[in-house]
């Protein structure tokens, strides 16, 4: 029998991110994620990974730890549009959206290229669509 000052384990919240695609609803004015900014999330087990440009970004990356009740333990770093370097730290948590697609509430803080803090929301969106390939043009003919 349990001690009756034992706490009971938080039950595990299961939340897929593999593959979802995510856009900038709204960002404190330190952050440089905005609109235009798209995030494209990977997940095998408890470890989640996207890449992101967009925006005030250049170019970034993610890598985030699932914790039981779904959140993500994320660390990111990106070249801004300004070719800054900046890195940090962020809090994820999941909000199931009624069709099923997944709200994200962050705290962040920088830990690099920056020394303030915020908060933002980005949402599960439609994957981008490809950009059109250049016509492939044949030898020129007389």
């Amino acid at each position: 029998r349990r001690p009756a000052h034992a706490r009971t384990p938080c039950a595990v919240v299961t939340v897929d991110y593999d593959g979802r695609f995510f856009r900038s609803l709204e960002n404190s004015a330190s952050g440089d994620v905005g609109e235009g900014t798209v995030f494209h999330y990977r997940q095998r087990d408890r470890i989640v990974w996207a890449t992101y440009e967009g925006g005030g970004v250049a170019f970034g990356t993610l890598i985030a730890r699932v914790l039981d009740d779904g959140s993500l333990d994320m660390r990111y770093q990106h070249v801004a549009s300004d070719g800054a370097l900046k890195a940090g730290v962020c809090v994820s948590t999941p909000e199931i959206l009624p069709d099923g697609r997944i709200r994200l509430h962050e705290a962040w803080r920088w830990t690099e290229g920056g020394d303030s803090e915020g908060r933002s929301r980005i949402e599960e969106c439609p994957p981008p669509r490809p950009h059109a390939a250049p016509a492939v043009r044949g030898p020129a003919t007389d």
